[in-house]
């Protein structure tokens, strides 16, 4: 077949929609990995003989470099071309996998959590920014369809298949089933993607850089430290307070990340007007572009909060395994999965409200309901709910990628998808840290006023249900304010 012969769906060339389809997969083995660390640390601690506090690093960690590197990856995509980016990514993804697999103890395995994180940081922007520079604007729903089944499936079947290999074989095969897969698309991969767009030799600004991972860093870490050491039962609100290095430690972290984030946005500004910022904050000129991040900010704070706390409430209160969570937010995964595509093709022919209206007024409801939980609810109930709640993520989710990106002129393409990638990470954690936090918080008032330990948990996850469905409130005016972008190209910021 003539690689230049276009698709009749999508209006992309088959050899450009071979470039998608492979950083499609290369992202979904990346971010299924991301998600198989918690449901593991509970046999990591009795497999390597840490404390709960050395496990909760090999997720804080992760987080962590995927802070400090996605705002770099805006000058990367335009210093670097797509075939040396995806090997880069996949390179150091399939090197951290490796070294997990044969990691002899606590201290390797943190340094490939970190290798891996890497990459996978890099994935997600390089994928965002190629699709909107291959396909035509007509058509940009539809894969961006695509995407949400990334983005819904990698994070329920990770879950999923962790638990199932921990039952079985050991937690080296979460690793190892992930490495030949990570292999074969780092090798096919480097063989047929091609580059897309024209590179350019901007120059890195290494105080960019360095107050970038101070900034994020410090907010990315201040929020897992809270969340983290309260999801182990070892940092209660009161003995924090009572600890002076624990509190100096939260207190330090977001205050040098708020300093190093002023100073971070103050250098950018400055370092557009010659375009040479490390992340060029004029994206936020266009109001459409800063509504969808905002609206994927809250969605991200309210969904990655509910699938931690989801399966600590069915953990401590029903007594389900990890594995039968798993199971239960799975057909919502694939829910969205299989829905993808086709909210892709309305997105295209209706727009954005005909989806995000429905979307933020079901994902609404459904977080309210999960404010009634107990220790009485039936699990086929919450499976309900959690199935019904994806479908209004689905409807959120594929439009505001496409809106997003799609108000920026093509130069922005890159620092847009960074600037979404970055939202993303801090944004979710927080809304785990904070959640977790709440919930922990909550259940240890109850047990102080002699509440049953079922009841107390119960109570808790209520309470952080609560800031989840508060959060999602903002969602439905939001959902009438963002627009699609006119097909015609978006002219570049004022001052470019």
């Amino acid at each position: 077949m003539d690689v230049t012969q276009k698709d009749a769906g999508s209006g992309v060339t088959s050899e450009s929609n071979r470039v998608i389809w492979l950083l499609l997969g290369a992202a979904f083995v990346a971010i299924l990995n991301e998600t198989t660390m918690g449901v593991a640390i509970p046999h990591l601690i009795d497999d390597l003989g840490i404390t709960a506090v050395a496990a909760q690093w090999l997720t804080t960690a992760y987080m962590l470099t995927m802070a400090v590197v996605i705002p770099t990856t805006g000058f990367l995509l335009q210093r670097i071309t797509t075939r040396s980016v995806f090997v880069l990514a996949m390179g150091l993804f399939t090197l951290g996998t490796l070294i997990a697999v044969v990691s002899p103890g606590f201290e390797v395995l943190l340094v490939a959590r970190v290798v891996q994180a890497s990459g996978t940081a890099i994935m997600m922007p390089l994928l965002m920014t190629t699709i909107m520079r291959l396909v035509p604007t007509s058509t940009r729903g539809r894969m961006m369809g695509r995407v949400s089944i990334v983005m819904s499936l990698a994070p329920a079947i990770g879950p999923t298949m962790s638990g199932l290999l921990l039952d079985t074989a050991g937690w080296r095969w979460i690793f190892g089933v992930v490495l030949p897969i990570a292999i074969v698309a780092l090798v096919v991969g480097a063989r047929w993607i091609h580059n897309v767009g024209e590179t350019s030799k901007v120059h890195i600004d290494v105080l960019s850089v360095v107050l970038s991972a101070l900034g994020f860093g410090g907010l990315v870490f201040g929020l897992s430290q809270v969340g983290g050491s309260t999801a182990h039962g070892e940092g209660a609100i009161e003995d924090m307070a009572a600890n002076s290095v624990a509190t100096f430690t939260l207190i330090a972290s977001f205050g040098i990340g708020a300093i190093a984030l002023g100073l971070f946005g103050w250098r950018q500004i400055r370092l557009q007007r010659t375009n040479d910022a490390l992340l060029d904050l004029s994206v936020f000129r266009s109001a459409n572009f800063s509504l969808s991040i905002a609206q994927m900010g809250l969605l991200a704070l309210g969904f990655f909060g509910t699938i931690t706390v989801l399966p600590l409430y069915m953990q401590t209160v029903l007594g389900s395994s990890a594995l039968e969570t798993g199971l239960v937010v799975l057909p919502g995964a694939l829910a969205m999965g299989l829905a993808g595509p086709f909210i892709g093709r309305v997105y295209d022919a209706r727009g954005t409200r005909t989806l995000l209206i429905p979307g933020a007024v079901i994902a609404s409801a459904m977080l309210w309901i999960f404010t009634t939980f107990d220790e009485f609810t039936p699990v086929w109930a919450i499976a309900v709910v959690q199935t019904v709640l994806s479908m209004g993520l689905a409807l959120s989710f594929t439009p505001l990628f496409t809106a997003s990106l799609g108000s920026l002129s093509p130069q922005f393409y890159s620092h847009g998808s960074a600037v979404l990638g970055t939202v993303q990470q801090v944004s979710g954690a927080a809304g785990i840290a904070l959640m977790i936090t709440i919930m922990s918080a909550v259940s240890a008032s109850e047990v102080s006023r002699g509440a049953s330990a079922l009841a107390a948990s119960a109570s808790g996850a209520q309470a952080a249900f609560t800031l989840a469905a508060v959060a999602s409130l903002p969602l439905i005016a939001g959902a009438m304010l963002i627009r699609k972008p006119e097909d015609s190209i978006i002219e570049p910021p004022v001052g470019h």
